[in-house]
C-alpha cells in the first residue's frame, strides 16, 4: 500500500511540474514580447550609465538548484535569492574599463550574508573599480551588519533620514533538541571521535559543550576582528571609534536625541542623508537621465550588463591552454546532486572531464563546503588523485568554508590556498543513528520477531540499537577517524601525532590553519589560479580560465538566465530604494534541515556545523 501511494504521489508531482513548465513557457514568451518591444532593451548598455550592484540573499560561489526549479521558484517568489560572487567581480572588472559606465551604485539592502571571505572578495573588487577613478556610491534605507560591511567600501555612503546603522557583532548560536527528542521517545545514538566534533551535539544536549564553546570562540573572534579591521580601514576610522559605536549603540542614540541617522553621521559611518527622490536626482546629475523613466538615472544592473558584454572584444577566451576552475559548493552527498550540493558522482564526472581535456593544463578546485558523507568525500578524493596522476597540477582554493569533508577533498592538492577568514579544519568523524522503538510503544505499536544470526535486526530504526551494532558503529567511526588523520598526515607531510593533536574535530580560521600547516598560502581564488598556471609551466599572458560545469542544454541555459533576470527584476523596485530591513524566511533549524541530505551508505559523516548565524 505504501509503495502504491508512493507511485501516486510521484505521478502527481510530475503532473504538477509539467503544468508549471507549460505555464512558465507562456510567461517567458510574454516577457520576451514585452522586452523586445521596448526601446531600452535589457541587454543594451546605455552610452552613459551607472552599474547597479544590488546583491540579494546570500553570496555563493555556485548558484544552487536545477535551472527549471530555480526558474519556477523565482516566478513564485519563494526561492532563496543568491548572488554569485564570480558574476559580481567580473561585472566590476569589465565596468572599470568600460567608458559607458560612469559609476557603481551599490544597493546592499537585500543582502543577507554568505560568508565574510566572499564579502571580502567583493570588497576587493570594489576597490579595483575605484582605482579606475570612477566612484562607488552606496545607498540604503538602513544598514544591518552584513549590508554595512559592503557599503563601507564605497566612496560615498548615503542613507534615508529615517534610517539606522545597526552592527550587532558576530555570534555563534545553535539549536539543541535533547529535551524535545526525549519527549518524542526517540533514542539518538551518537558516535564520534574528537571532543570538538560538535555537529552531533544538538541531538544529545540542551546546551553548548565547554569544548565547543572554547574552540569556537577562537575562530569567531578571528572573524570579528577581521570585520572590524576591514571597516575601520575602509572608512578611515580607528578600531576604538568603531567599537565605541557598536558596543554602546544605545548611548550613542541617546546622545543624538534618538536620531539614529544623525548618530550614524556623527560616528563617521554615513556621509549623508537622502530620501529616494533626492538620491535619484543626485545620480541624474552624475550619470544622466534614464530615457524611459524621466525621474530616474541611466543605469543597468550587473547581471544584465554581463549578458550584454559577454561577446564584446576582450571578454571571450580564445586561449589554447587553460586553467580550469571546478566549484565544489555545498554539503557532500553520495551520488548525483544539483548545483549547490556536492554530489560525489556529479563532481567526479567534472573532474574526469577536466582530466581528459587536453586544453586544460591545471585545475583549481574552489571549495565552499562544511563536508558531509564520508563515502562521497572518498569518491571525490579518489578522482582528484587520478587527475593528479595524469600529470595535471591541482590547487585547492578554500572559500568561506572548507571544513571536515570540505578539507578532506582539498588535502591532497599540490597547493592549498585559503583566505584569512576561511573556516577550515574540523578533522573528525561523527555518526547519528536514531531509533524509534519507544515512540512506537507510546502509540501502542510493538515489534517482535527473530533473525537467523545474532546481528539480524540490530540496525533496525524501529528496534533498540543492539550491542553488536553499537560496537560496529564505534569501530567504524574510530577507523574512519584514523583514516582521515592518516591521509592528512601523508598529504600534508605532518607527523601523525601532530595531526591528531590539531584534529579531533577542532575548527581553525585561515590564519591559524596556515600556521599549523593545514594550508600552504593565504590568498584569493585569483592567486590560486595564477599559482596553478605557474605549476603547469604556462607562460605569462598565454593562457585562459575556464569553468568546468555541468553541461546545460540550450533550453536549460535560457531557463537559468530568465530565473536570474527575474530575481534581479523583483529584487528592487527602483534603484536607490532597496529596503534595509531583511526579509524573514521561515525554515527549520539548519541542524534539522541537514538530516534530509544525510545519505552516506555507512551512516558516517565528515561534517562541520560551523557557520555564523
Amino acid at each position: 500500500m505504501i509503495r502504491f501511494l508512493g507511485y501516486i504521489w510521484r505521478f502527481i508531482e510530475r503532473l504538477v511540474k509539467a503544468i508549471q513548465v507549460i505555464f512558465f513557457l507562456v510567461v517567458v514568451g510574454f516577457i520576451v514580447i514585452v522586452v523586445s518591444g521596448r526601446s531600452g532593451a535589457v541587454l543594451t548598455v546605455p552610452d552613459s550609465a551607472a552599474l547597479i550592484l544590488a546583491p540579494a540573499g546570500i553570496f555563493v560561489d555556485q548558484q544552487e538548484g536545477e535551472p527549471l526549479d530555480m526558474a519556477l521558484l523565482s516566478m513564485q517568489g519563494v526561492s532563496q535569492e543568491q548572488t554569485v560572487v564570480r558574476d559580481v567581480v567580473e561585472s566590476l572588472r569589465r565596468a572599470a574599463e568600460d567608458e559607458r559606465i560612469e559609476a557603481v551604485v551599490l544597493l546592499p539592502g537585500y543582502l543577507e550574508g554568505g560568508g565574510l571571505s566572499k564579502q571580502q572578495v567583493v570588497g576587493a573588487a570594489l576597490n579595483e573599480f575605484k582605482a579606475s577613478g570612477k566612484p562607488v556610491i552606496a545607498m540604503a534605507d538602513s544598514y544591518g551588519q552584513t549590508q554595512y560591511y559592503l557599503a563601507a567600501y564605497a566612496d560615498e555612503i548615503y542613507m534615508h533620514d529615517f534610517g539606522f546603522v545597526l552592527i550587532e557583532g558576530f555570534g555563534y548560536f545553535r539549536t539543541y533538541f535533547a529535551d524535545a527528542i526525549d519527549k518524542l521517545n526517540v533514542d539518538v545514538n551518537v558516535f564520534r571521535v574528537g571532543e570538538y566534533k560538535s555537529f552531533v551535539e544538538p541531538y544529545t544536549r540542551n546546551s553548548m559543550s565547554l569544548e565547543d564553546r572554547q574552540a569556537s570562540r577562537r575562530w569567531v573572534e578571528g572573524l570579528w576582528d577581521a570585520y572590524r579591521i576591514d571597516i575601520s580601514e575602509a572608512r578611515g576610522l580607528s578600531i576604538a571609534e568603531l567599537d565605541a559605536y557598536i558596543n554602546d549603540v544605545v548611548g550613542v542614540l541617546q546622545a543624538a536625541d534618538g536620531d539614529a541617522a544623525r548618530a550614524a553621521i556623527d560616528a563617521g559611518l554615513v556621509d549623508g542623508l537622502k530620501n529616494h527622490h533626492e538620491f535619484r536626482a543626485y545620480m541624474i546629475d552624475m550619470v544622466g537621465r534614464d530615457p524611459d523613466v524621466p525621474d530616474s538615472y541611466s543605469h543597468i544592473d550587473y547581471y544584465s550588463y554581463l549578458l550584454a558584454t559577454d561577446f564584446e572584444e576582450g571578454n571571450v577566451n580564445t586561449a589554447d591552454r587553460n586553467v580550469a576552475v571546478i566549484v565544489a559548493s555545498g554539503n557532500i552527498v553520495d551520488g548525483e546532486a544539483a548545483p549547490g550540493t556536492i554530489g560525489s558522482l556529479t563532481l567526479s564526472q567534472l573532474i574526469r572531464d577536466a582530466a581528459n581535456d587536453d586544453s586544460i593544463a591545471a585545475v583549481v578546485l574552489q571549495v565552499d563546503s562544511p563536508g558531509g558523507s564520508m563515502f562521497g568525500s572518498e569518491v571525490v578524493l579518489d578522482q582528484l588523485q587520478a587527475l593528479q596522476a595524469r600529470g595535471k597540477p591541482l590547487v585547492a582554493s578554500m572559500s568561506s568554508l572548507a571544513a571536515s569533508g570540505g578539507y578532506y577533498i582539498s588535502m591532497s592538492a599540490d597547493e592549498i590556498w585559503a583566505s584569512e577568514t576561511t573556516i577550515s579544519g574540523s578533522i573528525g568523524v561523527g555518526a547519528v543513528f536514531p531509533t524509534f522503538q519507544r515512540s512506537l510503544e507510546a502509540l501502542g505499536i510493538n515489534i517482535d520477531g527473530f533473525g537467523m544470526s545474532p546481528f539480524a535486526g540490530q540496525l533496525s530504526p524501529v528496534r533498540e540499537l543492539g550491542d553488536d551494532a553499537r560496537q560496529l558503529m564505534e569501530v567504524s567511526v574510530k577507523s574512519a577517524y584514523d583514516l582521515f588523520i592518516g591521509k592528512v598526515a601523508e598529504a600534508r607531510q605532518l607527523d601523525l601525532a601532530k595531526v591528531d593533536e590539531l584534529a579531533r574535530g577542532r575548527v581553525w580560521i585561515g590564519t591559524d590553519a596556515l600556521e599549523l600547516g593545514l594550508v600552504d598560502q593565504l590568498g584569493t581564488l585569483d592567486d590560486a589560479i595564477e599559482s596553478a598556471a605557474a605549476l603547469a609551466g604556462l607562460p605569462e599572458d598565454s593562457w585562459g580560465i575556464v569553468y568546468v560545469e555541468k553541461e546545460l542544454s540550450i533550453g536549460e541555459q535560457l531557463l537559468l538566465q530568465y530565473a536570474r533576470l527575474l530575481q534581479k527584476m523583483f529584487s528592487y523596485s527602483d534603484p536607490g530604494s532597496a529596503s534595509g530591513l531583511l526579509r524573514i524566511f521561515g525554515s527549520l533549524p539548519a541542524e534539522l534541515e541537514l538530516l534530509k541530505e544525510w545519505n552516506d551508505p555507512r551512516g558516517i559523516f565528515y561534517h562541520c556545523m560551523c557557520e555564523l548565524r
